[in-house]
């Protein structure tokens, strides 16, 4: 990605992170869960971030040793008498389950580790079930919000999900939560109207992982780099999700060069030859990035012809649980941009990450076909499965944590 840009002045042009009174939050979050090899890692990677204007810091208990690397990161900057303008935001996680004692536990030791006396941000980590928002809003878990709240130790609570759009919708409409952090990415627009409604009623957005699970942008293939001229797919990605009005993008660091794009993507996009800055109404995406975004989608549509899947989710449910749309996205980004490693990596997790991801692959379609008549672009779903099985079914990559 490049070393940091020497001297770039940057215009963090702050955005709202839920309703007022919140803090505002940088276009970027740092994401703690890669510095983890010893603490001068994270503080050079966190000096890095304030240096690229980033002012919200994302961690959690299950990042290994984030939380108090982080911490004495916090506390070395501040022996240097170094912070953004207004502090930092700080965001931690709890998994939902537990009961209040041990929430109340688990919340005193992510201040202790932190070094800090509140969070700006607690949020319930992974709502990916059913009984997960159950237990949020009615259980154990609305006892311990409602009890971080009432004693000062968070300014808002919100949400991590990696579930189905329609749990996610239940979520935001239950008013009980002021943010959220969800799966957002140029490659996956499915969760985009969900964000969007999030954002008209004042929730803070962020979007998880844009760069890595969003497509491994940070190396893209031949076909994708491409596609994007002479942009690159990072930078449209990243301009995409924040024109959309996405609060903040988090970016998981592992050296300072990591924060290169951060550094860079300044504020507003203005065309090739100009300054980089532009009126706040032109947005995050000038004519030529536009005009790039077009290309790419036209270039992945002629790839996959009369295959490419729609995602529409018409096709669901499955009598037989195969979660067909996910399924068919991959396999529309191998075919339609070469994004074969990502897609693999994906698809061989399925059914070994537990509720953070999907159970079921292509082998569980038994051809019932059900879902043919649904489909409005009459796509021969369960041939286009057995070759996402075929492309796609390898190796399993380990996990980063957890």
């Amino acid at each position: 990605m490049g070393n940091l840009p020497d001297n770039l002045p940057y215009n963090p042009g702050l955005r709202p992170f839920g309703p007022a009174p919140a803090t505002a939050v940088s276009p970027f979050t740092l994401g703690t869960m890669r510095a983890l090899d010893s603490p001068s890692q994270m503080e050079s990677v966190l000096r890095a971030a304030m240096a690229a204007g980033i002012n919200h810091l994302d961690t959690a208990p299950g990042y290994g040793p984030a939380e108090t690397f982080l911490g004495l990161a916090l506390a070395a900057l501040q022996r240097d008498n170094l912070a953004p303008p207004g502090g930092w935001r700080i965001t931690s996680k709890v998994l939902p389950g537990c009961d209040l004692a041990h929430g109340q536990e688990q919340l005193r030791a992510i201040l202790e580790r932190l070094g800090v006396a509140q969070l700006t941000n607690l949020a319930v980590h992974g709502l990916n079930l059913a009984e997960h928002l159950e237990w949020a809003l009615h259980g154990p878990g609305a006892e311990l919000l409602e009890w971080a709240l009432g004693e000062g130790l968070v300014t808002q609570v919100g949400f991590s999900s990696h579930g189905k759009p329609e749990l996610i919708e239940a979520a935001l409409a239950s008013g009980r939560f002021r943010f959220c952090s969800l799966h957002l990415h140029l490659f996956d627009q499915t969760r985009l109207p969900l964000a969007r409604a999030a954002l008209a009623g004042g929730l803070g957005v962020q979007a998880i992982s844009p760069a890595d699970k969003g497509g491994r942008l940070y190396d893209p293939p031949a076909e994708l780099v491409a596609d994007c001229s002479p942009f690159h797919p990072l930078e449209l990605a990243y301009r995409f999700l924040l024109d959309q009005g996405i609060s903040t993008l988090s970016l998981g660091a592992e050296q300072p060069e990591d924060l290169a794009w951060a550094a860079a993507l300044a504020g507003p996009s203005a065309p090739r030859g100009g300054s980089g800055q532009s009126s706040a109404n032109e947005g995050w995406l000038n004519p030529e990035q536009r005009a790039a975004l077009g290309r790419l989608e036209a270039a992945g549509r002629a790839r996959l012809g009369t295959e490419r899947c729609g995602q529409c989710r018409a096709c669901l449910p499955c009598p037989n649980g195969v979660p067909i749309p996910e399924l068919l996205r991959l396999r529309n980004l191998a075919v339609g941009h070469g994004m074969e490693t990502f897609a693999a990596e994906r698809y061989n997790l399925i059914g070994r990450a537990g509720h953070w991801w999907e159970e079921l692959n292509a082998e569980a379609c038994r051809s019932c076909g059900a879902c043919l008549p649904r489909c409005p672009l009459e796509l021969p779903i369960p041939e286009l499965l057995a070759d996402t099985h075929r492309r796609l079914s390898a190796a399993p990559r380990r996990r980063l944590w957890g």
